[in-house]
């Protein structure tokens, strides 16, 4: 009866294989197969030496959707001597978590062999999740690989970050999107116009398992004849763009940088990245408004008030039209002659008020609208510039705190000019 359950299993396998998705029934089982990723998986690699030793230790796989996490994943399960045990973030809780290192826990109290557990998106397990598997990592019971399409110092708990190496997997080039659709192609036993394949390239973002998914759809549409640029076309449909919270971050970078740079295509082509990936408009004018101050500020006074402006017209108006107030103002920023004269300023002067300077007002300088304020010396002293007959007021007096014994004294200037400044 076992016999015939484990025949009846492996049809069930083998049946399941064949009806896979392309990406699926074309993953590498060596890391010869592997497309991309060479600084990881070529000859004399850091990462390609660790598999092929056998010495892997815990390790975070982070990179964009489709290229290669959980195909490395599944090429140490085909190398290594250790048992193998996967976890999705997705469908497994804390009780799976515990159950996994049990598991590991008799495996190599009995037989003496270590156990790896990948956790696929490892971002989506939860803290306590991610607090279950620490103890397992740091005494060596379980080595993990996790893998996550997140910025890990983001999303994985700084001590098991902190207890695994951390390897970034980058975009897939054109040309290894390319091997990755004639070696579909092959096993779809079909064909496709060059221009099918240029545009399956261009649109795949560096993810070799959308380019494969495309493809198999395209393939579908086109069967028995050619793949053409028409079949590519509607198998794509609407690209949908690759956003995620990292990449929030990373291009509201490249947006502020741009405008810093003065570099006007860059900042209008960052803010339609933003755009285009569904960004809270809201957020962009925030960012906005920050950097009219901290990197234009007195070189270009207008440029807050253009800022602002185009913050309040996103409010009253909303997308879509109000792409063309954050168009104008991005543009106009980007133009601005820049200083961050005004930003040094207040951060310098902060800086030294919690470093321990002296706070105290002096007493010429302290409140004395009040009965009895001069008795105890409050504005004593004071000189007003109003009752000076020049044009530009010049009296001499102290507007900083007394430097006392013992404290450290205001390191000012704090405001210093540039050319720029106006």
């Amino acid at each position: 009866m076992e016999h015939a359950d484990d025949l009846f299993t492996a049809a069930v396998e083998d049946r399941l294989k064949g009806q896979a998705p392309l990406a699926a029934r074309l993953r590498p089982r060596s890391l010869d197969e592997i497309v991309g990723q060479q600084h990881l998986v070529a000859a004399g690699a850091p990462l390609r030496k660790l598999i092929e030793a056998d010495r892997l230790s815990s390790v975070i796989l982070w990179g964009p959707p489709g290229t290669g996490k959980t195909t490395l994943a599944e090429v140490v399960a085909l190398s290594t001597n250790r048992a193998f045990e996967r976890l999705s973030a997705v469908t497994s809780g804390v009780k799976d978590v515990r159950e996994a290192i049990e598991r590991a826990t008799q495996r190599l109290g009995q037989h003496g062999r270590s156990t790896i557990v990948f956790v696929d998106e490892i971002h989506r397990f939860s803290t306590s999740q991610q607090d279950a598997l620490l103890p397992s990592v740091e005494s060596g019971i379980i080595t993990l690989i996790g893998a996550t399409t997140e910025n890990p110092y983001f999303e994985v708990n700084a001590p098991l970050r902190s207890r695994s190496t951390l390897f970034r997997l980058e975009p897939l080039q054109t040309d290894e999107i390319c091997v990755l659709l004639n070696r579909g192609l092959q096993a779809e036993a079909m064909t496709a116009t060059p221009e099918a394949i240029e545009k399956l390239m261009q649109l795949s973002g560096g993810d070799g398992r959308q380019s494969l998914t495309a493809l198999e759809v395209a393939c579908a549409l086109a069967r028995p004849d050619q793949v053409t640029l028409n079949h590519v076309e509607s198998a794509l449909g609407v690209s949908s763009l690759r956003y995620g919270r990292n990449d929030h971050y990373d291009v509201v970078s490249a947006l502020i940088k741009s405008m810093r740079g003065s570099d006007v295509d860059a900042a209008v082509f960052w803010l339609a990245r933003m755009l285009e990936a569904g960004d809270d408009p809201r957020f962009i004018a925030r960012r906005m408004v920050i950097f009219a101050s901290e990197d234009i500020g007195l070189a270009d006074s207008q440029a807050l008030v253009v800022a602002v402006a185009a913050a309040q017209a996103v409010d009253r108006v909303g997308l879509p039209e109000a792409q063309l107030n954050l168009s104008q103002c991005a543009i106009y920023l980007a133009r601005a002659p820049k200083s961050n004269s005004s930003a040094q300023a207040i951060w310098n002067a902060r800086r030294d008020v919690r470093d321990g300077v002296d706070v105290e007002v002096p007493a010429h300088l302290r409140d004395s609208h009040y009965a009895g304020a001069q008795e105890i010396g409050h504005g004593v002293g004071y000189q007003s510039p109003h009752d000076d007959e020049e044009s530009v007021p010049k009296v001499e007096q102290s507007y900083l705190p007394a430097q006392t014994i013992g404290r450290p004294f205001p390191q000012t200037p704090y405001f210093r000019p540039t050319d720029n400044d106006r």
